[in-house]
C-alpha cells in the first residue's frame, strides 16, 4: 500500500520535471497551429515578430469616429487573436500574442493621430523590427465606404498619422498598410470635421464591415505574404 503511494508520487514528480522541460500540451493558435509557447514568448521555431498598428485618437470623445477606424481594427484583431490590448508601452497601448507561429504585437498609439510616429518609432527599436514586417490600418477618405485597399508600401497622402510616421521613422521606409474608405466629406464640410464624426447607423454597417475585411487582410499578411494578400483582399481590376 505505501509502495503504491510512493510510485504514484515517483510518477507524478516524474511528469512534472518532463513538463517543465518539454512544456505542457497547448491549446492552439489564433491560426490553427497546435501547441505554441505562451502569448508573448519568442516562437521556438524562430518565428517572425510582427507590428500591427492601429492608429487612431484616444479618449471616450473619439470612439466610433471615422478617424478611429484603425483603432477598432486593432481592437477586431486582438478578439480573434486573444491578445489584452491593455498594456502601456511606447506612448501606446499594446498587447502580444501568437499567429501562425509568429509573434504579433498590437499597437493603438496614445499620442493622438497628429504625433502618432513617435510609437511607431519606439516600437520598431524595441522589437528591432523591419519595416517590411509592421503593418499600419488607418482610414482614408479617398475610398469609398465600407471598402479597404492594400498597399505594400507608399507615402503619407494628406493622412496626419501617416505623415508623422514617415516624419519619424523616414520618408523612404517601405511598410505594408491598410487604408479603410469612410467616405469623402461634403463640399460644405472640412476635413477635419468630417474624419471627427460618428458615422450614421446605416453607414456604421458598412464600416463594419470594413472594418472586419480589414482585420482579415491584417492577417492574412502576416499567414500568406503581402502579394497574397493583395490578390486576396483588393478589388479586381476590369480588363477595357
Amino acid at each position: 500500500m505505501g509502495g503504491s503511494k510512493n510510485e504514484a508520487a515517483d510518477k507524478a514528480g516524474f511528469l512534472d520535471s518532463l513538463f517543465r522541460l518539454i512544456g505542457k500540451p497547448g491549446k492552439k493558435d489564433a491560426s490553427g497551429s497546435g501547441g505554441p509557447p505562451a502569448a508573448g514568448k519568442t516562437p521556438a521555431n524562430g518565428g517572425r515578430v510582427w507590428l500591427i498598428v492601429g492608429l487612431g485618437n484616444p479618449g471616450a470623445g473619439y470612439e466610433s469616429t471615422r478617424h478611429n477606424v484603425g483603432f477598432q481594427t486593432a481592437d477586431r484583431i486582438a478578439a480573434i487573436a486573444g491578445i489584452q490590448v491593455q498594456k502601456s508601452k511606447f506612448r501606446a497601448l499594446t498587447g502580444e500574442g501568437l499567429y501562425g507561429g509568429d509573434k504579433i504585437v498590437l499597437i493603438k498609439p496614445q499620442t493622438y493621430m497628429n504625433l502618432s510616429g513617435e510609437a511607431v518609432r519606439q516600437a520598431l527599436r524595441f522589437y528591432k523590427a523591419d519595416c517590411a514586417n509592421m503593418i499600419v490600418v488607418y482610414d482614408d477618405v479617398d475610398i469609398e465606404l465600407g471598402k479597404i485597399r492594400i498597399r505594400a508600401f507608399g507615402g503619407p497622402g494628406s493622412h496626419n498619422g501617416m505623415r508623422s510616421i514617415a516624419d519619424s521613422i523616414g520618408e523612404d521606409a517601405k511598410f505594408p498598410r491598410i487604408r479603410i474608405g469612410i467616405g469623402k466629406q461634403p463640399e460644405y464640410m472640412e476635413l477635419r470635421d468630417f474624419v471627427l464624426r460618428r458615422f450614421s447607423p446605416d453607414e456604421a454597417k458598412l464600416a463594419e464591415s470594413a472594418v472586419s475585411a480589414a482585420a482579415a487582410a491584417a492577417l492574412d499578411i502576416v499567414k500568406i505574404g503581402i502579394e497574397n494578400a493583395m490578390n486576396a483582399h483588393n478589388p479586381k481590376r476590369r480588363d477595357g
